[in-house]
């Protein structure tokens, strides 16, 4: 469908950015005198506006501007400022500019000619309207001028304003062209949302919910886990449940009230190192390991080897392998040994939430027992074992299992006596265990 807004072509600035550090930074700077080396104009558009207004941390800074790629790269060029070689942006009009060790983002104004609701076929234009008019939602459709104006042509300060996350014209057109968008309006809706989500575009997700499916995993995972990392990642999920994309995004999630109580810990219950929002733990704090296979979900997700690894550990450690108030300090460091402190700290706030969500509360003797293990994950220094199976071949012990079995024995010992014992010690005791016959396999 096609979308007449000429009209607000001969809108002017309507708002002004505070003159934040980010906005004068000399990086910037340079950047945008480059870029205006002949007279074109620059626009900074997007998140760091947005971010801007609100008075939020801005991270990333983009820029537009009429010109072609080739014509942006000759001024950098000119201005013997870096950068990178990316041909896949540059085709799509983006060139990726490197300023003082400071990536930006600076790209030709386009417009729309096709979309399959995956990809989209665009075009070059001078038009900053059309440029807008493709955005996805009102709060991203602004721009400013280096000097902070504000153009604003859908109303989205406004809506910035009142906490409202809406698109840009019909809400069915938008996600037709791009079915992430349904993602990214969750996503937004947790970030920036202050009222109820809007009935047009929870409409339009419900319709067009099935369409999901068509986006690849990559694109899906990473909008699903930058969900998980909002204040409330729970409410999002559900108001994902609601329109009926979860079934085709995460239909393994169950536990809200165990993810709500994670999210409560990670941000306000506990000051702990390494406690702070984790989308992956959120991740295995809500799927329902008895509902999926933790390697078939980590592999549908494309999620890294690394990430694999780690919600394997969550989903897949036994109850009876889980940290437990209980232990006393030598059984505790062993548990630490087994699991690693980074597992070891997501299973205990895995279980901690888990509590709470069951019992309503926590009180005040288990919360002291729980941020004593926290503590001891963070605390957790353990230093390198000393030896290696080849000087336990040297000391005489056969090749084969009893070299496993040993090593096993004297790790443990160390472990029980806090690390304090060194190589020399250690030597000593597996030459007074082979001295009283072989070596009892560690418990």
């Amino acid at each position: 469908m096609t979308r007449d807004w000429s009209h607000l072509s001969q809108r002017g600035p309507v708002g002004q950015l505070s003159a934040d550090p980010w906005l004068t930074d000399p990086a910037l700077t340079r950047l945008v005198a480059a870029l205006r080396a002949d007279g074109t104009e620059v626009r900074l558009v997007g998140g760091c506006v947005r971010d801007g207004l609100l008075r939020r941390p801005v991270k990333d800074v983009d820029l537009a501007t009429p010109d072609p790629p080739e014509t942006v790269l000759a001024l950098l060029e000119r201005a013997d400022l870096r950068t990178v070689p990316w041909a896949r942006g540059v085709a799509h009009g983006t060139v990726l500019a490197v300023v003082d060790e400071t990536p930006f983002e600076v790209t030709t104004l386009r417009r729309d000619v096709a979309c399959d609701g995956r990809h989209a076929e665009v075009a070059f234009t001078t038009d900053w309207l059309a440029d807008a008019a493709r955005r996805d939602f009102t709060i991203n459709a602004l721009s400013a001028t280096p000097e902070g104006a504000v153009y604003d042509y859908f109303d989205g300060m406004v809506d910035l304003a009142a906490g409202r996350v809406r698109f840009v014209g019909r809400a069915l057109d938008r996600i037709r062209e791009d079915a992430l968008r349904m993602l990214r309006f969750v996503r937004f809706q947790a970030y920036y949302g202050q009222v109820g989500p809007d009935t047009d575009a929870m409409a339009a997700c419900h319709i067009l919910a099935h369409t999901v499916r068509d986006l690849s995993a990559e694109r899906v995972r990473t909008e699903l886990l930058k969900i998980l990392a909002a204040p409330d990642p729970a409410a999002a999920l559900l108001l994902m449940r609601g329109v009926g994309l979860l079934d085709h995004v995460l239909p393994e999630a169950f536990r809200f009230g165990t993810l709500r109580m994670l999210a409560f810990l990670e941000t306000r219950g506990v000051v702990a190192p390494g406690v702070a929002p984790d989308p992956l733990r959120r991740l295995g704090a809500v799927v329902d390991p008895a509902a999926t296979s933790a390697e078939d979900l980590a592999a549908r997700l494309r999620l890294s080897r690394a990430e694999s690894r780690r919600l394997t550990g969550i989903l897949r450690t036994s109850a009876a392998e889980h940290p437990r108030s209980d232990l006393n300090d030598a059984d505790r460091r062993r548990r630490l040994d087994r699991l690693g402190p980074a597992l070891f700290r997501d299973l205990c706030l895995l279980d901690w939430a888990a509590e709470r969500d069951a019992r309503g509360h926590t009180d005040s003797d288990r919360s002291r027992d729980w941020r004593t293990l926290l503590e001891a994950a963070g605390a957790c220094e353990a230093p390198p074992f000393p030896l290696s199976g080849h000087d336990l071949v040297a000391a005489g012990v056969p090749r084969g299992p009893a070299v496993g079995d040993a090593l096993a024995a004297l790790r443990d010992w160390w472990l029980a006596e806090g690390y304090a014992p060194d190589r020399a010690a250690l030597l000593a005791h597996l030459s007074q265990s082979l001295d009283h016959g072989p070596t009892p396999p560690a418990s």
